[in-house]
């Protein structure tokens, strides 16, 4: 074997592990709701969670062309079509630093690194907001199985999932779209 032939199997075993990962990654998705949907299973309102000392959201509202022009093609995609990113793919699954995680759509703070945590899907995921008022859920039956939607309070924002699945103290995962955040160093913020 010549040392091209070497780095080529290299490469493509890396590449069949990702895929191998990412089937096994969204099966146990699936059958996590499936099991959820069997034994009718909710994760909790997210009225029941979080910290309660901020005012009422004010919603923005903008129009399709507006959003297209403010955002580039991915953040559009997650935030106003409900789209996924891949796994491992985003700018802060693995992003470490202290700050606050807010909405890319309008800024609204959302989650602190501090309840930031390395869940194992590729996607950054806490266990907790900032505010309760600042998310919004929804059911989410699409892709075959039943989930809870997260949206920003503010600008109605697709922002990923939460699932009955995290750690203490909460037991929640906020599984987050990169493309649907925004980072702010702990040093900037006002």
């Amino acid at each position: 074997m010549t040392i091209d032939m070497i780095i080529k199997t290299k490469i493509e075993s890396k590449k069949t592990m990702k895929l191998i990962f990412t089937f096994l990654l969204f099966g146990a998705i699936y059958l996590s709701s499936a099991y959820n949907i069997v034994h009718d299973i909710r994760v909790p309102s997210l009225s029941l969670v979080g910290i309660t000392d901020q005012d009422t959201i004010k919603k923005i509202s903008k129009s399709e062309a507006v959003w297209k022009q403010e955002l580039n093609a991915e953040e559009y995609n997650v935030l106003r079509q409900k789209g996924t990113e891949r796994p491992f793919t985003g700018d802060l699954w693995d992003h470490h630093d202290k700050g606050t995680y807010t909405c890319r759509g309008c800024q609204l703070p959302l989650f602190s690194s501090d309840t930031k945590f390395d869940s194992g899907t590729g996607w950054p995921s806490f266990y907790q907001p900032i505010y309760k008022e600042n998310l919004a859920d929804h059911r989410d039956d699409g892709h075959g199985m039943s989930r809870t939607e997260v949206v920003c309070a503010r600008c109605g924002g697709h922002l990923g999932h939460v699932f009955a699945d995290g750690p203490k103290p909460t037991g929640l995962r906020y599984c987050m779209n990169s493309a649907a955040l925004d980072f702010v160093k702990k040093n900037k913020i006002k």
